[in-house]
């Protein structure tokens, strides 16, 4: 037996001290002026973001706010102020659409995990009197010929598929509901848009304002997400038909997407090259929607 305890004896490389010894630092030398150089660039480049900061943020500030303080901002100032904001929403679209995957699924749930759905139509829950009489066209075909749809063409010609996951709204609620329907991928292949097209107008002509005035609902669709196997054109919520106030009798359910784009009451898909106007994107909102 050896006189030394193996857990404890310190592990020597011939010729050297302790393999494990930390080795003294080096000096190492550097110019003063290459110091003097670094410190004012880091200086200035320190500056110049402040700079731009403060600028840039306080050029967002409220109006009210700015003229406490003396900067009331003019035409021009809001007009860059604007211009700013815009380009700060075209970047963030741009970046969701880049990062976007057909393949990452959204989260899905147990039906026990279902939540009650609001009716937040954008104005006032139109009448009923259109259902009887409602279709969907489909234009920008690769046939060049304009299709129209009943709600029992749609039910017999495609198979039915259930999905439990979660609406999120643009307000800061969501809901967890239990969709059947069709996919929007389905419909695609069924009927192919023209070749070149990456784009869908989805429309609601049924929807209204407030004061119960047309007022057409519409919004743009990238075609990936309109193939995604989660994006359902609905016709059921929580197993029964869908109501007025939830849709009837077609509804976009894209969970990828927030709420403003889950058109209710489908009248018309429209495929095009070009991205297509969107409702809330011409009022200064987000184009893309993307969670």
């Amino acid at each position: 037996m050896t006189d030394r305890d193996p857990r404890t004896s310190s592990m020597r490389a011939p010729g050297t001290g302790s393999f494990f010894r930390e080795r003294p630092e080096q000096p190492l030398e550097v110019s003063s002026r290459l110091v003097h150089r670094s410190s004012r660039r880091d200086v200035l480049l320190f500056g110049a973001g402040a700079v731009v900061t403060l600028v840039g943020t306080g050029s967002l500030l409220p109006q009210a706010t700015l003229g406490r303080l003396g900067l009331a901002p003019t035409n021009q100032d809001r007009t860059k102020r604007e211009w700013l904001l815009n380009e700060a929403l075209r970047l963030d679209d741009d970046i969701a659409e880049a990062l976007y995957s057909r393949d990452r699924m959204v989260p899905t749930y147990d039906k026990t995990r279902i939540t009650p759905l609001k009716n937040n139509y954008n104005g006032a829950t139109p009448d009923p009197g259109y259902i009887p009489e409602w279709r969907l066209i489909l234009d920008g075909l690769a046939s060049g010929v304009t299709r129209s749809l009943s709600i029992r063409n749609l039910l017999t010609s495609f198979s039915v598929h259930d999905q439990v996951t979660r609406l999120v709204c643009v307000e800061g609620w969501s809901a967890v509901a239990w969709w059947s329907g069709l996919r929007f991928g389905d419909l695609v292949h069924a009927y192919p848009p023209v070749s070149q097209a990456k784009w869908a107008r989805v429309e609601s002509s049924v929807n209204v304002d407030a004061t119960g005035n047309r007022d057409p609902y519409f919004v743009s669709l990238d075609l990936a997400t309109a193939c995604h196997s989660q994006t359902l054109l609905a016709t059921n919520l929580n197993g029964q038909p869908l109501t007025v106030e939830h849709g009837a009798p077609l509804r976009l359910v894209a969970p990828m997407k927030l709420g403003l784009k889950n058109v209710k009451a489908i009248t018309r898909i429209s495929y095009a090259a070009e991205e297509p106007m969107d409702y809330w994107a011409t009022r200064g909102y987000s184009r893309y929607d993307g969670l």
